[in-house]
């Protein structure tokens, strides 16, 4: 009998399906992000901060690494003002550029820590 925690640990860390997983949460939150922006809210990154916990659990550090690594260029050049250019970001843009890097390195570590735990607690 499987137990319910499993379906976690199926993906191993730095696996091809790994950073497919990452990049299809990554993906469905730009979906996400860009229909709530159709209404017309400017939530930068909260949009990705799950999908950054997401690929964290199914992929462990490197896929949450890597999801968060590919945010960045997306939210600058699709979310933030000028839409679809690059440009110099501002100082407010470097406050939600920073606090998001905090926030994901955070997420990422915990749920590198949660997938060791249960690796733990299967034994």
């Amino acid at each position: 009998m499987r137990k319910s925690n499993d379906y976690i640990l199926r993906l191993r860390p730095w696996s091809l399906a790994t950073f497919v997983a990452a990049l299809l949460a990554v993906m469905f939150a730009t979906a996400m992000q860009e229909l709530v922006a159709t209404f017309g809210m400017q939530l930068y990154f909260a949009g990705f901060v799950p999908a950054i916990l997401i690929a964290g659990l199914l992929g462990g550090a490197p896929a949450g690494v890597f999801a968060t690594v590919i945010t960045i260029p997306i939210v600058i050049w699709a979310f933030m003002p000028p839409y679809f250019e690059f440009s110099w970001p501002t100082a407010a843009d470097y406050d939600s550029i920073a606090t998001f890097l905090l926030s994901s390195a955070l997420l990422v570590c915990f749920s590198q820590l949660y997938r060791e735990a249960l690796v733990i607690l299967r034994k």
